[in-house]
């Protein structure tokens, strides 16, 4: 299977991490990892002001930060696993990340926040939801 794992460094994703670890039929040797990271954008003023190289380094440096662990972890377990991220609006970026790359299984941990609380700020996972085609796993 085909597997993506969308990762921002936090909790919830070593949560995901964790619950990948206890269930067997998601965490196996037969399985293709991609572990992907989604850096927001700088504002324009920013990016004008540092240069095209400093930002590309940024954000390079930044998907480093949060993929790396991760990508020691799973390789820890030889498993085969390999690591992207992209620059955009986290939620539609994932979405079509996992369409794109024909993913059997997103997965990927939530904050768990009331309906209210994704009412008024929105939450990553449910953009996730509203704008992929390829079926989702939300890890709380």
């Amino acid at each position: 299977m085909k597997i993506l794992l969308a990762v921002d460094g936090s909790k919830y994703t070593r949560k995901m991490l964790a619950y990948l670890g206890t269930h067997e039929e998601l965490f196996g040797k037969n399985n293709e990892y991609v572990i992907f990271n989604v850096q927001s954008p700088l504002p324009l003023r920013a990016r004008t002001a540092l240069g095209k190289d400093v930002i590309q380094r940024y954000y390079q440096e930044e998907a480093e930060r949060v993929l790396a662990p991760v990508l020691k972890y799973l390789q820890r377990h030889s498993l085969k696993v390999r690591s992207d991220w992209k620059i955009g609006e986290d939620g539609e970026t994932i979405a079509r990340y996992a369409e794109s790359g024909k993913f059997e299984l997103a997965v990927m941990g939530s904050h768990g926040q009331g309906a209210l609380a994704s009412l008024v700020m929105g939450s990553v996972a449910t953009r996730v939801l509203a704008n992929c085609k390829v079926p989702v796993l939300l890890v709380r």
